[in-house]
């Protein structure tokens, strides 16, 4: 029973990163119906950044805040250079040129860092609080709650109570309708981008500590479960990323605590396949629109 709570308590932790991490997917399916395969190689380079103002300053907050501004910069940065220009008929030239993004930012990470673990400083130990015989959760595992927590709440609010939310959503949904009304959809999908890179960034920056360390290629599998997490719950909801992400944490945790580690992926592998397969659009989407 001990273990399995703390496996439980571990797993949500790691799902709750997975869950922002999602989240930074679903933003951008939501705006624009593209799949940034760049997320992963985005949030690196943005915990470069965070890691090279850390070493400077000594503050790993100066780093954190570093790293969001740079994850929101470089979002709006790859929509307006790259993805703006691209025919939204052919989906799979953004899927092409999201390779491309990953390749180069690798590439140039790796010239300018070397592809060595660099350790991360953490803000809050790691030292997990004990209730009897019982290890459960640890001030860091704390933060990563409440800082994800604040983040899910920001963006529930950001698309229900506020007028920039509503055209975002507009925008995605019927562009040109919302442009009939004056909304400047240009914008709003810029907006989407930066804010997903500065979600994708905090992500980052949250489990990358819990690592071997950082280097170009860190968060490549963080990436590789958030896809799962959000496919899982569905791309179209928030609210199924969240969970998906939970849930993929808490399936990692049970497997590797009383399986094997090495098998984890093969059992996440499976879950996505079952998803596909029984609920292609993900247990919380909504009902798919036939167009006539």
């Amino acid at each position: 029973m001990d273990r399995f709570l703390f496996l439980t308590v571990d797993g949500l932790a790691r799902g709750a990163v997975f869950a922002a991490f999602a989240l930074a997917l679903v933003l951008i399916w939501r705006g624009t119906r593209v799949i940034n395969f760049a997320q992963g190689a985005m949030a690196a380079a943005t915990t470069y950044i965070a890691y090279s103002v850390t070493s400077a300053t000594g503050s790993y907050w100066y780093g954190l805040i570093a790293a969001i501004a740079g994850g929101f910069v470089l979002g709006a940065l790859v929509e307006r250079v790259l993805m703006r220009r691209l025919d939204p008929n052919r989906p799979l030239a953004a899927v092409i040129v999201a390779l491309g993004v990953v390749m180069v930012l690798h590439a140039v990470l790796g010239m300018i860092y070397g592809n060595d673990f660099r350790p991360m400083q953490m803000p809050f130990s790691r030292e997990p609080f004990r209730f009897g015989d019982v290890a459960l959760l640890s001030p860091y595992d704390l933060f990563v709650f409440i800082t994800v927590g604040i983040v899910v709440l920001a963006l529930a609010y950001l698309f229900t109570r506020t007028d920039t939310g509503l055209k975002m959503r507009a925008s995605a949904f019927s562009p040109d309708v919302s442009r009939l009304l004056g909304v400047k959809v240009s914008a709003m999908l810029t907006l989407g981008w930066a804010l997903a890179g500065a979600v994708g960034a905090l992500a980052a920056l949250l489990v990358v500590p819990t690592e071997l360390g950082l280097n170009p290629h860190a968060v490549d599998l963080v990436f590789i479960f958030a896809f799962t997490a959000a496919v899982i719950g569905g791309l179209d909801s928030p609210v199924g990323a969240v969970i998906g992400g939970l849930v993929t944490g808490l399936l990692l945790g049970y497997v590797s605590g009383y399986l094997s580690g090495s098998i984890a992926p093969i059992a996440v592998l499976l879950v996505l396949l079952g998803v596909l397969l029984i609920r292609p659009l993900g247990i919380f989407s909504g009902t798919a629109t036939r167009q006539v």
